[in-house]
């Protein structure tokens, strides 16, 4: 039955929307505001690595903790809860590229994958199966539609220290479609200020910074520990190829690394390259940090069905970056290259590179490992 056919005085059905709990303030009080908003609303917690969650179960997103929190939200604003198990999925989409990566000499960023395949993706089946036509988080970024195109547009949040749209990037058209971000036009005091209002009890809950499945952001360990990388011996090289010590494999480096390198030098030495063909950690001066052009890999567009030839942006290198000038040029292969009007320091193969204009997301890809 559609709306027309309702009989008459008939209440219209409400829309349903599942939302993705974290057990965290921001995810609980989405749901809050799309309830208060008319949306019949299902709270879903994804549990996605069951050993990070038995070790950290007070701060981590599946841990028992987060899901006793969540059903606890859901309790009080009075609406369905499911736990889910989408952890062979995650070991799949996301432990194992973030491995993958670190091996390639590179450095992932899993929260782009996650966000993708199982916030936006598995969970968007689950919506479906559930009869949900949105799925909703506590993400800080914004949404419209162009009305001359009728594409989804992604934009910043309102809040300049909280936006997470760069982690959104990777977002296509048709989950973008079906995304709310009910805190997009929020400052997290708000958010804290909404929750305290409904007595929601992850009100004053402190989050995490770290990567959600690390424990203290120790990604070397995490590595060992899960098994999925095993020491390998190198040699720390200058620039020159001359050796100066040994590492115990290169998945335990990133470039701009200067701590840990126990190596004797006269001024302060930064990992600069990672060469798996070799099994190097390739070290130099702060100097050779410095980089103008490289390219984008796997570059996802969201303002464009097909990009221009070229295009002024401003490209963020990674999610702490503030963003800096460039000229972009896309490729017919779903590469681009990107020129920096101003050297940076640090850029690092395998971070993403998101591109805006204003508050816009035009796009962004993955910082190819060779240079521009």
């Amino acid at each position: 039955m559609n709306e027309s056919s309702l009989p008459p005085g008939a209440a219209t059905p409400r829309p349903r929307v599942v939302v993705g709990l974290s057990g965290g303030v921001d995810s609980s009080t989405a749901a809050a505001l799309l309830q208060q908003q008319g949306y019949e609303v299902i709270g879903i917690t994804q549990k996605l690595w069951p050993q990070d969650c038995l070790s950290r179960a007070e701060d981590k997103c599946c841990g028992p903790q987060a899901v006793a929190d969540a059903r606890a939200v859901c309790h009080r604003l009075g609406i369905p809860f499911y736990l889910v198990d989408e952890a062979e999925d995650f070991r799949r989409q996301v432990i194992q590229y973030f491995a993958e990566e670190y091996r390639a000499g590179r450095t992932p960023n899993p929260c782009v994958l996650c966000n993708e395949k199982l916030k936006f993706g598995t969970l968007i089946e689950r919506a479906r199966q559930l009869g949900a036509d949105n799925v909703a988080t506590g993400h800080y970024a914004r949404k419209d539609q162009d009305p001359a195109t009728g594409r989804w547009r992604l934009r910043r949040g309102r809040d300049p220290r909280r936006d997470q749209s760069y982690f959104l990037f990777s977002l296509r058209q048709e989950q973008l479609a079906r995304a709310l971000f009910p805190l997009g036009d929020l400052l997290k005091t708000e958010t804290r200020d909404v929750a305290r209002e409904r007595r929601i009890k992850t009100a004053e809950k402190e989050e995490s910074m770290e990567i959600c499945f690390v424990p203290d952001n120790d990604y070397g360990k995490f590595l060992r520990q899960a098994g999925l990388v095993q020491p390998h011996a190198g040699p720390i090289v200058d620039r020159s190829g001359r050796v100066l010590g040994q590492h115990e494999g290169i998945e335990f480096f990133t470039i701009g690394q200067r701590r840990g390198l126990r190596v004797a030098a006269p001024r302060p030495l930064y990992v600069v390259d990672l060469d798996p063909e070799q099994n190097r950690v390739v070290v130099g001066d702060a100097a050779d940090l410095a980089c103008e052009t490289f390219r984008l890999e796997r570059c996802n567009w969201i303002a464009y069905e097909n990009p221009p030839a070229g295009l002024e942006a401003t490209a963020k290198i990674r999610y702490n970056h503030p963003g800096t000038p460039a000229t972009v040029t896309p490729a017919a292969d779903g590469s681009a290259h990107v020129r920096l009007h101003h050297a940076q320091r640090a850029v690092t193969p395998g971070q993403a590179c998101v591109l805006y204009a204003d508050d816009r997301v035009l796009g962004g890809g993955w910082i190819a490992r060779g240079g521009g």
